[in-house]
């Protein structure tokens, strides 16, 4: 007679109520906190709880979940609480915050010109790739404001990758600039001029 394996997996908790699924969420289990993070986005105060709790949560599971609940939210509150995250020391949590605020997109966009210009350089290089997910026009406006002034290479190479994705003709004044500031600094000069023949090529071939 064959073994029957019993499921491994436990049977969701019952969250009932607005008082159930944020006490959970910050006093339950782990797998009370995964349903909590899930259903909280749905209940009054839910947006403040979840960012409350991404602060202390350790879970990878239950993270994941709370970043999802804010990223399906879209709204700026939302944003607001993956915000804190993009200066997180681990570097897990950071890239948990960039994805979540690159899905939100345009919620996430208002917020751009006060992350690239913020003073943590780290927060600057970060924010580049939010800025992925514009049009290109506006990529191109608010990366070239930015490469025009930073002093940090690294930043600017950051947002010169992005460029080369999404940069319009508008940005090679300012790629040739940066590249006469940062004479010298071999990969930012590679960069630089593969990104420039990449956006002549693509204004080439609309023409």
């Amino acid at each position: 007679m064959p073994l029957i394996r019993k499921s491994s997996t436990s049977p969701l908790p019952l969250l009932s109520g607005k008082d159930d699924v944020l006490r959970a969420l910050f006093e339950g289990h782990a797998e009370e906190r995964w349903a909590a993070a899930r259903a909280a986005g749905g209940v009054a105060g839910g947006v403040k709880a979840l960012g409350a709790a991404l602060c202390l949560e350790r879970d990878v599971r239950v993270r994941e979940a709370i970043l999802t609940s804010l990223t399906r939210m879209a709204s700026p509150d939302a944003v607001e609480a993956v915000l804190p995250m993009m200066r997180a020391e681990i570097a897990a949590w950071r890239t948990g915050a960039i994805d979540a605020l690159r899905a939100m997109q345009q919620a996430a966009w208002p917020y751009l010109p006060q992350l690239l210009a913020d003073p943590d350089a780290d927060v600057r290089l970060l924010a580049c790739e939010i800025a992925r997910t514009l049009p290109g026009e506006k990529a191109t406006a608010l990366l070239c404001g930015l490469i025009e002034g930073e002093s940090e290479a690294n930043v600017c190479a950051s947002a010169i990758e992005v460029l080369a994705e999404v940069g319009t003709a508008e940005a090679l004044p300012a790629l040739e600039r940066c590249a006469a500031r940062f004479q010298g600094t071999r990969f930012l000069e590679f960069s630089i001029k593969v990104t420039g023949e990449r956006i002549r090529s693509q204004t080439a071939g609309l023409a």
